[in-house]
């Protein structure tokens, strides 16, 4: 299943070719004598470390620690939001220069993570103070919807399926186009509205709140995309490395589903 995570798109560990991405090899049982195989099966289980391969507890550290600098970027754009603009720009570079590595890179990731975390404090300051109380709201919902997405995903509930995943495809270039056609108007002053394109409103209902709705629901079926990118590395043996590539592109669609549930809710409580 393609991921239209461009973080795992452009990773050769999560596709077809992830067992050639390896270039593991090991020995047949004919190869080895009674004495090697059975010192052999009295080992302790191998680890992610011993066969340099991705592991679900390996890269959930990786995820781990991603977030904890995510985290601590934020506390410094939180207490100076100034740096939000900069970070944003930073962030973008980062995150294009780590989508199109063929390879990736730990220290990029983190350092992605970092500036990341600058602009989200920022962004979220700027929101606390037009609605105090709402950077706790919108951090619950994000728990939130991970928890239920990961839940679903784990008891097979629900799973990536082709046809989804380019209806869901379609819908995010319509958004994206949206988005910039909005950001455009605003910037030009067509628009003077606090959200745009987003404060029109349909049947009494701000068209923000709807799309709100359903590109939460799109950052959610992103998440399944991850989770199965993740599971077809782990199966196929992708190098261990990779773990670092599944850690970015789960940080790009939680710091999405963050900021959408964020706007969604300031829209609540214009």
């Amino acid at each position: 299943m393609a991921s239209s995570n461009p973080a795992f798109t452009n990773s050769p560990a999560f596709t077809a070719n992830a067992a050639k991405a390896a270039q593991l090899t090991r020995p047949t049982p004919q190869d080895l004598t009674a004495e090697q195989l059975t010192e052999l099966y009295s080992r302790p289980s191998a680890t992610s470390a011993d066969t340099d391969r991705m592991g679900y507890e390996d890269t959930i550290v990786k995820i781990v620690i991603s977030f904890a600098i995510l985290l601590g970027g934020a506390v410094v754009g939180w207490v100076m939001p100034v740096l939000f603009l900069p970070a944003m720009i930073v962030g973008f570079v980062l995150a294009l220069v780590n989508i199109f590595k063929k390879k990736p890179s730990p220290a990029l990731v983190l350092v992605y993570a970092a500036v990341e975390g600058v602009f989200v404090g920022g962004v979220t300051n700027f929101f606390e103070t037009m609605f105090p109380g709402i950077a706790v709201q919108a951090v619950m919902g994000t728990l939130a919807v991970i928890g239920v997405t990961l839940a679903l995903f784990a008891s097979g509930k629900v799973r990536a399926s082709k046809r989804a995943t380019k209806v869901f495809l379609i819908a995010m270039v319509g958004y994206l186009g949206f988005s910039v056609l909005n950001l455009v108007l605003m910037w030009t002053g067509v628009n003077n509205q606090p959200f745009g394109l987003r404060s029109a409103e349909i049947f009494g209902i701000p068209l923000g709140l709807i799309l709100g709705v359903l590109v939460i629901l799109m950052a959610a079926y992103s998440l399944v995309l991850d989770f199965d990118n993740i599971k077809t590395g782990v199966e196929r043996g992708a190098p261990r490395i990779y773990g670092w590539t599944a850690a970015f592109g789960i940080m790009v669609t939680v710091v999405w589903l963050y900021l959408e549930i964020l706007r969604l809710l300031a829209i609540l409580r214009q």
